[in-house]
């Protein structure tokens, strides 16, 4: 099966990397084509425009940054014609209304449209252990399903068009409230002196523990945000739309715009390419006047 992957960032280089090794016969696009430069020499066709990776498969893949970019690249006078017959399937994070949306478009050229965002980061992305939630019909569900397992080990079938991305959003709203919640509890225990050991074994036993809590704690105590599995902007990006599509529902949401607030500024401080653990320089700035340093916690 030949396979177009469109957007090889921080996730979509792991993912088409995992194809390569699947022996699937994989023809890329980047804008940025020196992120394509592992894949090529893994055995991937590198194209230089969308229209010639998609020419190329059967199933064109995207993992692109957000609605936007998947319409400049995909939904393009050059582009659309060829995607008559061809099956397209979107990985990466938008709206529900931006899937129905692209769905149309790519419906009215010929083609078909099926979502899969994911659950996890480039480890989870580089071990094929992501979480895979479908988007489509169940007979595309079961067409898709032996490629979607090579990302992930039980891909579920959420529903039709859109639904999935609800979920996705759903989500990325709890990451970055729950991320946001225990920078605070953690900023506080540590600012009064408290042994952060202490205040973690109450945590992981209490109704309370969120495993991502353990995950983000070396970055938090060490401020250590490069390198990111998820940059802080897109976490930004993704709160709004969760704002957005819960707001046409009747949904009240009014608690995210303190936290969006929050995010903003860590983007307006130059965080906005850093881990989204970063949120936690806002939250608790380091100091920078000369003062001690926060207290870790008891000798």
């Amino acid at each position: 099966m030949k396979i177009a992957f469109l957007g090889t960032g921080l996730m979509g280089e792991p993912l088409a990397a995992r194809l390569l090794g699947r022996a699937y016969d994989v023809a890329v696009y980047n804008r940025s084509l020196d992120k394509t430069q592992a894949l090529r020499e893994h055995g991937a066709t590198v194209h230089d425009t969308p229209a010639g990776a998609v020419a190329a498969g059967g199933w064109t893949i995207t993992m692109l940054a957000d609605a936007a970019a998947i319409r400049e690249t995909i939904l393009t006078p050059q582009v659309l014609p060829l995607l008559q017959g061809r099956r397209v399937l979107n990985m990466g994070t938008i709206s529900p209304a931006q899937a129905r949306d692209v769905g149309e478009r790519v419906a009215q050229a010929g083609g078909q449209f099926m979502e899969c965002p994911v659950l996890g980061s480039i480890p989870e992305a580089r071990h094929g252990t992501l979480i895979l939630m479908f988007g489509g019909t169940a007979r595309q569900f079961k067409e898709a399903l032996p490629m979607l397992q090579t990302f992930g080990p039980m891909p579920l079938h959420i529903g039709e068009v859109g639904q999935a991305s609800t979920v996705k959003l759903a989500m990325n709203q709890l990451i970055a409230s729950l991320t946001t919640a225990f920078s605070m509890s953690l900023a506080l225990v540590r600012t009064e002196g408290v042994d952060v050991d202490k205040f973690m074994s109450i945590a992981r036993e209490s109704a309370l523990y969120a495993p991502t809590y353990d995950k983000k704690l070396p970055r938090l105590l060490e401020r250590h945000f490069d390198q990111p599995n998820f940059p802080l902007k897109h976490l930004l990006k993704d709160v709004d739309l969760f704002r957005q599509s819960a707001r046409t529902h009747g949904v009240n949401t009014d608690v995210l715009a303190s936290l969006e607030t929050l995010l903003k500024s860590a983007v307006g401080h130059g965080l906005a390419d850093s881990d989204y653990a970063a949120v936690y320089d806002r939250i608790h700035p380091p100091v920078t006047d000369g003062s001690p340093p926060e207290p870790s916690g008891p000798d």
